[in-house]
């Protein structure tokens, strides 16, 4: 890759980063997609895959349906997949993808799966040139595992999704989009998400993992939280610590906090869908995801005052890998 692509990628993090990139490598993006009514959870992702033997490369779509825990799982050739070298727009076959739409066509012995669902009001997440997005200035790292970009805290949706001739109507629901590259996914790792508290236009991103860097590894963490048009950003790239880290059968109990703030985490875990996540020869990792989760949260400032306390529904969650390692090395 030249530096003037790496230059403008990494300051475009929602674009493709695969041109000039040798294998092994993938890129994936998050859509969720929640109906006004809360009866349709969705989450539609679209991605690549290429791996040391070629002959496994391929573009995908992974489909959950998060009411019944549905999942399938859509290959295409690598051929059927495009990206614009300039800004977020890909397609594989004949469904397209960008930060203004989806429209699916989707059509096999697993799903049938049609119609637009438009995006309006969105929340990108803040790039600078010393941080851009929410990995801050690990985004300029370039020998990282694994990238994470947050395209839209939040926004509108309008249209509908026909699946397997059911007619779901997504209009007044909200959304969220984010993506992950790299060459494979953390060995092990937390990540919830839900923008569905009491008031609409809350959100909130939460990732923990075991890292590898240099031949080492350390458990790294990226929150943001989307408050009354104010973001609250918890990392290890801003000096903030995990104070508490407790993971079992039922709940993941997280407390971080920094000079300023504590955050406090609670999720319910709930059973879920089973995705696809690359490991450097293919996408063969199963991971467990549910769209059904909740997660409690409470901020606090360097006096104890309570700044936003609620819980979110619909929580995409999971919770998945080496989970003693990842508590062991905080």
């Amino acid at each position: 890759m030249s530096l003037s692509r790496y230059l403008f990628t990494t300051l475009h993090p929602e674009i493709y980063h695969g041109y000039g990139v040798k294998p092994p490598f993938f890129e994936g993006w998050y859509f969720k997609l929640i109906s006004a009514d809360h009866s349709q959870r969705w989450a539609v992702i679209p991605g690549v895959f290429k791996g040391l033997d070629a002959a496994r490369d391929h573009a995908f779509i992974q489909v959950l349906n998060g009411v019944t825990g549905e999942s399938s799982y859509h290959e295409y050739p690598i051929s059927s997949f495009y990206a614009h070298e300039e800004r977020f727009l890909i397609r594989v076959g004949d469904n397209t993808f960008s930060s203004d739409n989806i429209r699916l066509n989707i059509t096999d012995e697993q799903l049938t799966l049609s119609g637009e669902v438009r995006f309006d009001q969105l929340t990108p997440f803040p790039v600078t040139l010393t941080s851009p997005g929410i990995m801050g200035w690990y985004g300029w790292v370039w020998f990282m595992e694994c990238y994470h970009g947050v395209v839209s805290l939040d926004h509108r949706l309008n249209g509908a999704l026909t699946a397997n001739g059911q007619k779901h109507d997504f209009s007044g629901g909200r959304g969220y989009i984010e993506k992950d590259w790299g060459q494979a996914f953390p060995s092990g790792y937390v990540w919830t998400q839900t923008n569905h508290f009491t008031l609409p236009g809350t959100s909130l991103s939460a990732s923990i993992a075991t890292i590898p860097f240099r031949g080492r590894s350390f458990t790294g963490f990226i929150v943001a939280l989307w408050h009354h048009g104010q973001l609250y950003r918890f990392a290890t790239y801003t000096g903030a610590k995990t104070t508490d880290l407790r993971i079992d059968d039922q709940h993941v109990f997280w407390t971080m906090r920094d000079r300023r703030f504590t955050l406090e985490l609670r999720a319910e875990r709930v059973s879920g869908g089973l995705l696809k996540a690359p490991i450097r020869t293919e996408m063969h990792r199963r991971v467990e995801e549910t769209l059904s989760a909740t997660v409690h949260v409470r901020l606090t400032d360097a006096d104890g005052r309570t700044i936003f306390e609620d819980t979110g529904r619909h929580a995409g969650l999971e919770v998945h890998g080496e989970l003693d390692r990842l508590m062991r090395e905080l």
